[in-house]
């Protein structure tokens, strides 16, 4: 049994992964064996998503005085068996690995979204699915930005390519017309 001391350590500490996070998932890990949960922390390890079992009180200890702390659906999810995703780059790193993880393997279906926290809003097991792990990531958004900041040189240099190539095509028709008539 832990003393005191020794969760109050924990608080801290799952205090301070919160305080981190860029968003955090809550799942029921029911059913789910070792070897499962194993490719499920490897896969978290290299997203750089922690993951770690928290006992329900000392998640809500943790984030007593947080605005999330007195909502309903967080509530509602600190119940039974909880384990806590923390997405420190990505906001939607977890939850994706977590809707890929379970689509691979009917035995991985079992493993289920509670809820999801990303700044002070509290999504529930639905929105974290269908929302929070269908948002862009990091690369991703990069690349979208790129191809915004890209798109008006481009278009530049079409419209100064223009006046040429359609000389280029005028002539070539000119040739055309000329062979023609012998």
């Amino acid at each position: 049994m832990a003393t005191r001391t020794e969760k109050a350590s924990v608080v801290d500490e799952v205090k301070e992964r919160f305080d981190r996070a860029k968003a955090v998932v809550l799942v029921n890990f029911t059913g789910i064996d070792v070897l499962q949960i194993t490719e499920l922390r490897n896969r978290f390890r290299e997203a750089g998503v922690e993951y770690k079992v928290v006992k329900n009180r000392l998640i809500k200890k943790a984030l007593e005085g947080k605005p999330v702390a007195s909502n309903a659906t967080l509530g509602k999810a600190l119940k039974g068996m909880t384990g806590v995703a923390w997405s420190y780059e990505d906001p939607s790193a977890a939850a994706k690995i977590i809707k890929q993880f379970r689509k691979e393997a009917e035995a991985n279906e079992k493993l289920e979204f509670k809820c999801g926290l990303l700044e002070n809003d509290v999504f529930d097991a639905k929105r974290v699915e269908n929302e929070l792990a269908n948002l862009p990531g990091k690369d991703e958004l990069r690349g979208m930005l790129l191809a915004q900041l890209l798109a008006p040189m481009q278009q530049l240099v079409m419209q100064l390519n223009a006046p040429a190539q359609n000389l280029g095509f005028a002539l070539d028709a000119r040739r055309r017309q000329l062979e023609e008539a012998g």
